[in-house]
């Protein structure tokens, strides 16, 4: 399965989720957070498999994955110490598009994707196109010199950083200074189905 480029407004309704973090999907004139079709507004109950594929769909919409990414970062987590579930999300945060988005660098983690590949990123003083680099905690990254004054590197607004994440916005660098708790991040997800689902996959 291919990574989802389209609209993400009508996603999030359908879920019923903010997957840009900001409810902007659901901002004047899209105000509607049922499903689209005409049974959106039906309440549907979920099986247990429907929930863990809903879960997973969130989380990958979210940060932008694909299944074969997904199944390989789930892999990851599972081999770490400690829960898989809060590995997972550890392994998710801690690649550079979604760090380049923590940063403040960039509106999206689409938009921070766009960034890595295009060549804009700089980590740890060597440029890096690629999105999926998994990034060490003690790390810095930054814009480019003769990237920094580019449209999509200067976004009018971003949701707010993290204290995971240390930042000079007027130099456009920062550290990853350490993994996220759980308490920092979505709290509208549920991880744990999307290991439930995976273990049935992945062994």
């Amino acid at each position: 399965m291919s990574r989802y480029t389209g609209s993400i407004n009508r996603k999030a309704r359908r879920l019923g989720f903010s997957i840009l973090e900001n409810n902007k999907e659901f901002s004047k004139g899209k105000k509607r957070t049922y499903a689209p079709g005409q049974h959106g507004m039906a309440n549907r109950k979920l099986s247990g498999y429907g929930e863990q594929l809903a879960e997973k769909q969130k989380i990958a919409l979210m940060y932008g994955m694909n299944d074969r990414q997904f199944r390989r970062l789930f892999t990851i987590a599972k081999k770490m110490k400690g829960s898989t579930a809060l590995n997972l999300l550890i392994v998710l945060e801690s690649r550079l598009d979604n760090l380049v988005y923590r940063m403040g660098f960039a509106p999206t983690r689409r938009s921070a994707r766009q960034l890595v590949t295009h060549g804009h990123i700089m980590l740890n003083g060597k440029k890096c196109d690629i999105a999926s680099t998994i990034v060490t905690t003690g790390s810095n990254i930054s814009i480019k010199e003769k990237s920094r004054k580019i449209p999509l590197a200067n976004p009018e607004s971003v949701v707010g950083t993290l204290a995971f994440v240390q930042v000079d916005s007027k130099d456009k660098t920062g550290k990853y200074v350490r993994f996220p708790e759980r308490q920092e991040l979505n709290q509208e997800i549920n991880e744990t189905y999307v290991v439930e689902w995976y273990n049935r996959l992945v062994k």
